[in-house]
């Protein structure tokens, strides 16, 4: 952790983590790919930034964006508070429509932190954001799984709990994440009771809110200091939440209530435009930045209005369109260059940056979601994203969570850690005993360095298929998404809970079931 962040103090009760229960065993399912295996920790990047505008291309989109601010203005639709804040703080008002003189959101925004630590109830899990700090999180949102057995349909909260299981145990997966999928056999109003509370005690690692409405936010919070306990609560950022403009250019009552809960319980938000270029946005990647800046800035300065100095995030969101369908697509190349431009502006603001994941248009895990995954995951680790949502699970652009793709994404994010620990150049990396001991004309297969590092030297994957044709014939011919199927398969049965203290666990159950039982079931 960076030395300036706030003095971490333990929460109060059942926050160990696994740590080495069945070390060996775990070690062997690593190598044989028959387990999730060791944790990692989050990424401390070791490689280069990707940068696609130069000084002059930032400062004009940092202009346009300014005039947009000032001359086209931001809604704040039905929030008079909000718009009593903007008023008080010099913006001028009219009706629900805020325009900013020029440099007053980046004024406000002096006192958002760059970096900041959110803390996961095992200590060994809480992770860096902002900074080189890369966190992976899954998949956000989707109404429907298309599940082991392969069938499309709603998600439930079976699917919910699953979801969070496969995140605890996945090594490349930093963060619990938020709504992993919708589960709709749950009434909306009480939905974000069973989703909060399985974050807590299915998995140690860190997690997001509720913001479907402020009172769901609020109980959120009441359930963190039930799990943290309310003095570390008030002290630490231990929930990181998704706030959404509703672009073009519209902060709406619902997002702007939950802002506002977790901004004053200084709980950390991730202001972020949703676009799809050419219908919410201009179709050319300038005239997209400008957009996403002026919406970061409004929606970002916003939360130090609330409370200055709480954590907030530049997110951005942004997906091309088919001109001939309207239909989203993605692992194109200029939601790529939105996301690098976007990272820029961000690093130029002092805020840390929220984008990407393994995006995909395909319906099934296939070769098309494969590669626009994987173009979608490149571009968002060289941009130095810091917050990576919907980094395993996502499907047909987002209305899925898919059990295999989850699986297949999780593999690619171990791949794209080991990328990110950059070259190795310390006296083992450089080999240079190796060398000397085989000399020319031989080969290094027996040599003490390689036998010393065969087990950690290459990545292995847990998915692919690397064996000789005849191998693989003889095991079944599966493919990826079947052997993906499989791993799902033996990682939810083989899963355990973290240990959490009795009474938290009952604390959280009771709230739970109290605020249920206060109000009526609501299905809209």
């Amino acid at each position: 952790m960076e030395d300036n962040l706030a003095v971490e103090q333990e929460p109060s009760g059942g926050r160990r983590g696994r740590g080495d229960r069945g070390g060996a065993a775990a070690r062997r399912a690593a190598r044989t790919g028959g387990g999730a295996g060791p944790q990692l920790t989050y990424i401390k990047r070791q490689i280069p930034l990707y940068e696609v505008l130069n000084e002059e291309g930032i400062a004009l989109i940092e202009a346009n964006a300014d005039t947009v601010l000032e001359e086209i203005g931001i809604e704040f639709r039905d929030d008079a508070e909000a718009l009593a804040l903007w008023k008080d703080a010099g913006a001028d008002v009219k009706g629900e429509r805020v325009h900013f003189p020029r440099g007053l959101p980046r004024s406000l925004l002096k006192t958002a932190p760059s970096v900041f630590t959110q803390h996961a109830r095992n200590p060994e899990r809480s992770v860096q954001i902002g900074g080189d700090a890369t966190v992976f999180a899954p998949v956000y949102g989707p109404p429907f799984v298309r599940d082991l057995e392969g069938d499309r349909r709603y998600a439930t909260i079976e699917d919910f709990r699953n979801f969070v299981k496969l995140a605890y145990m996945a090594p490349s997966i930093h963060h619990s994440g938020g709504t992993v999928c919708e589960p709709v056999d749950v009434p909306v109003n009480k939905r974000h009771l069973d989703m909060v509370l399985a974050h807590m005690t299915l998995s140690d690692k860190p997690f997001m809110g509720s913001v479907t409405a402020p009172e769901r936010a609020e109980d959120t919070v009441a359930m963190a200091r039930i799990l943290f306990g309310d003095e570390f609560v008030d002290q630490n950022t231990v929930i990181i939440n998704l706030i959404n403009a509703n672009s073009p250019m519209v902060f709406d009552e619902t997002m702007l209530g939950a802002a506002k809960v977790y901004a004053r319980a200084n709980q950390a938000t991730i202001i972020t435009p949703f676009i799809l270029a050419g219908a919410m946005s201009p179709v050319t990647v300038a005239g997209t930045l400008t957009q996403v800046l002026a919406e970061v800035l409004a929606g970002a300065a916003f939360t130090q209005l609330v409370r200055p100095g709480a954590p907030v995030l530049f997110g951005t969101f942004a997906s091309s369109i088919s001109m001939q369908s309207g239909a989203p697509t993605f692992g194109t190349p200029e939601p790529s260059l939105v996301s690098y431009g976007a990272a820029q502006l961000a690093r130029r603001l002092g805020l840390p940056f929220r984008t990407g994941g393994s995006l995909c248009a395909s319906k099934v895990p296939d070769a098309q979601a494969a590669y626009e995954s994987a173009n979608t995951l490149n571009s968002t680790l060289l941009a130095g994203t810091n917050f990576v949502l919907h980094s395993a699970g996502w499907l047909e652009g987002g209305l899925a969570s898919c059990y295999e793709k989850f699986m297949m994404d999780v593999d690619q994010l171990g791949m794209a850690q080991k990328l990110a620990a950059g070259v190795d150049l310390s006296e083992n990396g450089q080999a240079m005993d190796a060398i000397r001991e085989v000399g020319p004309g031989s080969h290094y297969l027996g040599c003490s360095h390689t036998q010393a590092n065969f087990q950690t030297a290459f990545y292995r994957s847990s998915i692919a298929d690397n064996n000789s044709f005849e191998q693989w014939q003889a095991e079944g011919e599966k493919t990826a998404p079947q052997r993906a199927n499989e791993l799902a398969r033996r990682w939810l049965d083989s899963y355990e809970a973290p240990p959490l203290d009795p009474g938290i666990r009952d604390g959280l159950n009771d709230f739970v079931s109290r605020k249920k039982e206060s109000m009526p079931d609501a299905f809209t």
